[in-house]
């Protein structure tokens, strides 16, 4: 009976210990490659998807904040007689002046005494957050663009304190604003308030799409991100974009990967593609609407086709 209780007794303990040791061991090099193996398949499914969520995140929030610029220029007008805003994207004094990029935020001087030299001084009052004026997709926000907005006509870069400094920020502000279409003279004439004319375009604001910047000559720049675009970095007067090399050709334009969206007179916000823009020059000359030339100045700006009458 001892014999049997003892083989017993000893069977139990060891067979615990066993299992103990069993419970104990941890992984196999092979079974941790297996779970390595697994997770990264599972972050490789995950992460595309993850990456197209937040950039449609991103793009309902830019819709969002092109909602806001529409409707705040429109508030601007009903305490107004019905007007929008001057465009402050000129440059120069009264008596020689030109017409600047249409993504100006605040201008280099006033252009004549009492002018507004900044696009916060008529909107502030309607538009607090100056991330509202930020376009979310572009790579990086400007570092000073609350201090900017809050500063209004009284702008200057605490960096380069000698003069009053301009701010060119991501959207493109088109209302009371003139370019030059280049077909047989035509011109853009942005909106002028919600009770438009009929030769006014319908456009208020929209996301930045142009080519040959001086920035970055004989390419597409974007605050939306598209495939093959690299990062412009910022300077002390403007925001960071993203560029790709290209020839400016019509049909090149329209194979770029990329949704943009414009806010409109009416409220709507609507995306359309490259190929749905017609191109549009920034006007040196305006007593002849003779445009920069190619390779100087702001370059060329793609207007939804849609917005012009």
């Amino acid at each position: 009976m001892r014999a049997t209780l003892r083989a017993c007794c000893d069977g139990v303990p060891r067979c615990a210990s066993g299992l103990r040791r069993g419970a104990e061991r941890g992984l196999t090099l092979i079974e941790l490659l297996v779970v390595v193996g697994i997770v990264s398949m599972l972050m490789a499914l995950l992460l595309p998807a993850l990456g197209k969520a937040r950039r449609q995140a991103r793009s309902i929030v830019g819709m969002q904040r092109l909602r806001e610029i529409t409707a705040s220029v429109n508030v601007f007008a009903s305490d107004n007689d019905e007007r929008y805003p001057p465009s402050v994207a000129t440059i120069g004094m009264e008596d020689s002046w030109n017409w600047q990029a249409p993504n100006m935020l605040t201008g280099y001087l006033e252009r004549a005494p009492g002018v507004r030299r900044s696009v916060s001084a008529h909107l502030r009052s309607y538009i607090n957050d100056a991330d509202v004026m930020f376009c979310p997709n572009a790579p990086l926000k400007y570092r000073y663009l609350q201090e900017s907005w809050d500063a209004g006509d009284d702008w200057d870069h605490p960096e380069t304190p000698a003069v009053p400094d301009a701010l060119f920020g991501t959207y493109c502000l088109y209302w009371n604003y003139v370019g030059y279409l280049g077909q047989d003279g035509k011109l853009f004439r942005g909106p002028g308030g919600p009770a438009r004319g009929y030769r006014e375009g319908t456009v208020v604001v929209s996301d930045y799409l142009g080519y040959d910047h001086w920035r970055s000559p004989l390419t597409y720049g974007s605050c939306e991100p598209f495939t093959g675009a690299q990062v412009v970095d910022g300077t002390p007067i403007s925001s960071a974009f993203w560029s790709k090399p290209g020839n400016g050709t019509a049909e090149e334009l329209a194979g770029l990967e990329i949704r943009l969206y414009a806010g409109h007179v009416d409220g709507r916000v609507e995306s359309y593609r490259p190929a749905d823009t017609q191109a549009m020059y920034v006007i040196k000359q305006p007593e002849t609407n003779e445009p920069y030339e190619p390779g100087m100045g702001p370059g060329v700006f793609y207007i939804p086709r849609v917005g012009l009458r």
